[in-house]
């Protein structure tokens, strides 16, 4: 091992023990943790620079207690050990951030990217350049989401305060206000919801957090049913939609020509697959998101036959007329 490397572990060991010895509330200074560390004071300030510019440490001295702290309780550093497989997964990561592009992870999560690279040995480098020729990664189009309406959804929903936004319903044009108690916040393929009470449909609604602006805290605050069940309220494969809580059973019927595609592929986490003998694959599954699972229907052409429940097979039908209607076909 080079003395180069020699000393960055060695100024790693002293950053975690410094780090400790803060945590502890025992207010270092730069005496204590020379002699305890069998390093110069001069060393001792070097590795609190490296806490402060590289590591973001609140830290402050305490002229009362002669010793630092940290004006946040709950920073802490903790060691990174990383095998071949994650070393791997990392020279991922800049592509893979691509999904939160947009939003406002991105700048949060690369900042952790950053310290996990500036924690290796400095003979160890992450450079997903290498791959750019053999790996490709298509994230999902997302719409960006204003920084400043995911920090202050996140806040009222940990603080359990309403809040007021102008919102533009996806059929809108124009945006109106609307004050929602924050129950939950979801995910999905990398589009951000809240679910939260209307106050002014007086139930429980969906927002898209790309749809929101103008977010206000209001004073009032709310407490989140005990019933409240936030699966209740979204189907995980088939998309976030609240337009009903009553389960049906979907079957759906795919055709030979793409049936052995249909049956590897995971359409629904509860989902029954059968192979049909002609070659076709029959598919059944339960959800509560029926125009989903229409929209879905209607993009895959003839190669996808609703079977059940008879609601979704008029629904399907009643838009192919207009279909056809549309480019003159439907007389």
């Amino acid at each position: 091992m080079s003395e180069k490397n020699k000393d960055k572990i060695l100024q790693a060991y002293r950053i975690h023990r410094i780090d400790d010895e803060i945590r502890s509330g025992k207010y270092p200074n730069a005496t204590g943790l020379a002699r305890l560390l069998e390093v110069s004071e001069r060393t001792i300030n070097r590795d609190f620079d490296v806490l402060r510019d590289f590591y973001n440490a609140p830290m402050e001295y305490s002229a009362e207690h002669r010793g630092w702290y940290y004006t946040e309780p709950n920073f802490f550093i903790k060691y990174i050990q990383i095998n071949e497989g994650e070393f791997f997964s990392l020279a991922l990561f800049d592509q893979l951030l691509l999904q939160y592009k947009n939003t406002p992870l991105e700048k949060q999560l690369r900042s952790i990217f950053r310290k996990i690279e500036g924690s290796l040995p400095e003979n160890v480098s992450i450079d997903s350049r290498f791959l750019s020729g053999d790996i490709t990664y298509i994230p999902d189009a997302l719409a960006p989401i204003v920084t400043e309406v995911f920090d202050s959804v996140i806040d009222a929903l940990k603080k359990r305060r309403s809040i007021i936004f102008d919102y533009r319903p996806l059929q809108k044009t124009t945006f109106m206000q609307r004050q929602i108690d924050p129950y939950h916040i979801i995910c999905q393929r990398g589009n951000w919801y809240v679910i939260g009470n209307c106050h002014l449909k007086k139930e429980v609604r969906i927002f898209s957090l790309s749809r929101m602006k103008n977010v206000r805290q209001t004073d009032e605050f709310f407490e989140i049913p005990a019933g409240f069940d936030a699966r209740n309220y979204v189907d995980r494969t088939m998309g976030v939609w609240l337009s009903s809580r009553t389960r049906h059973k979907v079957r759906l019927l795919f055709s030979a020509e793409i049936g052995t595609f249909a049956a590897e592929h995971i359409w629904h986490e509860n989902q029954s697959v059968v192979r049909n003998d002609d070659g076709s694959v029959d598919v059944s599954f339960e959800t509560t998101q029926l125009p989903e699972v229409k929209r879905w229907v209607l993009g895959q052409g003839s190669t996808v036959k609703v079977l059940e429940p008879q609601e979704l097979v008029d629904e399907v039908t009643d838009e192919a007329k207009k279909l056809l209607e549309m480019y003159g076909r439907g007389k």
